[in-house]
Formats: structure tokens, C-alpha cells, sequence
């Protein structure tokens, strides 16, 4: 077996160990991957951002772009949505290209994508996620976003979810947070999301609606997402 045949887990900010010759996976499932992957599916133009600055002038740059995002949980000034994956997905101006600002989550992409080759995964593609990467001879790292300093419920499962299939396949655990996740969450159904405090959040802000979309959306989709020059597209690797 290849030494490059691993797999680690880690919270952002830290990248871990990504670099050149890896794959990296970032997850934010309550929501910012969830409404960029929900984005792609659509059709969309998405294009993830890792601040405020970085939004403003590549919306000078697009044509009419929709300003979907969230900062400490309130949507800028400006915006014309926030980060629902259920809102975006009820949408029917598609030719308007998203860029997408979140807290945690497109910091995480971005500065990914500045380092290694990387995805953005959430539960809607968590499977064509894990089985793409077993394709692969590369050392993989699952990047979950931080909200408050915790590694929330819905980003573990997720990562198990990727996770344990490679493990299966024959990769080996880079550390102990691997095998942690994955015994813990592998085998946990959807609904093991709704201990998070990010539920507690939508219930108490009348959004959930995107908690019911990702329980609804569980494994629907068959390709996986891909940073290409500050985009995120469809993956010629699905």
C-alpha cells in the first residue's frame, strides 16, 4: 500500500498537512458547503469567497451576481440572500452567478485551495465524495469548518461518512481523529445531526427550512465539487 494512501481529519483553520500532491475536502454542512454544492447542482456559477474585501470587487467583476452570505451569522449589507441552501434552491434566476461568503466555511475553501487540489463536500454528495477519492493514490485531508470553536455534529457525520469508506478501501488513518470520527459517527443516522448547536441557532432564527432540506437531500447527488480559479465547479474527476 502506497504511503500516500491516508486520510486525516482536521478543524479549521488548520490545513493539516495539505499540500501540492493531496486532495482536500472541506465540509460545512450547516451551511455554506451545502448551499454551494445545492448552487452548482443548479447550474450556477459559484464563487466562494474568503471575505467581505474579497466579495466586493469580484462582484464588480460579474454580471449581476447574487450576494448570498453570512458574517457572525447576519447577512452583510447589501447581500440579497443568506446562506440557505433551501433559499438557493428555490431560486429561479440562474444565470445570475453566486458568490458565497460565509464565516467559516468559503474562508476554509479558499485557503484550501491556495495550497492543494480541493472539494468542497457536504451530506448531499457525501458518498460520490467518498467514492471518488478511492480513485485516487493521494493522500486525502478532510477539512471541517469551526462554528464558536466547536466541531459540530453535522461536520462529523459528514466526515465519517467520507471518511470510512477510504478506510475500507485500504487508506490508512494520519491521525487519531480519524478513527475517533468514524467509530463514533460512521454508523449514526441523519437525524444524530439535530444535537448541534447549529440547529439550535436555525430553530431559534426561524430557518429550518435548511434544516429540512439537508435532511431531505441526503446522498441525492452523484458528483463532487471542485475550486478551479476561485470557482466552484463539477468535478471532470465525478
Amino acid at each position: 500500500m502506497s504511503d500516500d494512501r491516508t486520510v486525516a481529519i482536521v478543524r479549521y483553520p488548520s490545513l493539516g498537512d495539505a499540500g501540492e500532491h493531496c486532495r482536500v475536502v472541506g465540509i460545512d454542512v450547516i451551511r455554506a458547503t451545502t448551499t454551494a454544492v445545492t448552487a452548482v447542482n443548479a447550474g450556477r456559477r459559484c464563487f466562494p469567497v474568503g471575505s467581505l474585501e474579497g466579495a466586493v470587487p469580484l462582484a464588480a467583476r460579474l454580471d449581476n451576481p447574487l450576494l448570498v452570505g453570512e458574517l457572525g451569522g447576519n447577512m452583510p449589507y447589501g447581500f440579497h440572500l443568506q446562506n440557505s441552501p433551501a433559499e438557493m434552491d428555490r431560486r429561479v434566476d440562474l444565470d445570475r452567478p453566486v458568490i458565497l461568503l460565509s464565516s467559516s466555511g468559503t474562508p476554509l475553501l479558499t485557503a484550501a485551495a491556495a495550497r492543494a487540489r480541493t472539494y468542497a463536500a457536504c451530506l448531499r454528495n457525501a458518498r460520490a465524495q467518498a467514492k471518488m477519492l478511492i480513485a485516487s493514490t493521494q493522500h486525502v485531508v478532510i477539512v471541517a469548518g469551526e462554528h464558536r470553536g466547536e466541531f459540530r455534529e453535522e461536520d462529523r457525520l459528514c466526515a465519517a461518512r467520507i471518511a470510512a469508506p477510504l478506510l475500507e478501501a485500504g487508506f490508512e488513518p494520519r491521525n487519531a481523529l480519524v478513527e475517533e470520527i468514524v467509530k463514533r459517527w460512521a454508523d449514526a443516522p441523519d437525524d444524530a445531526l439535530l444535537q448541534s448547536n447549529s440547529i439550535r441557532y436555525l430553530t431559534d432564527t426561524a430557518q429550518m427550512h435548511d434544516v429540512e432540506f439537508i435532511l431531505g437531500h441526503i446522498d441525492d447527488l452523484d458528483f463532487v465539487c471542485e475550486m478551479r480559479a476561485g470557482e466552484l465547479v463539477v468535478s471532470d474527476a465525478s
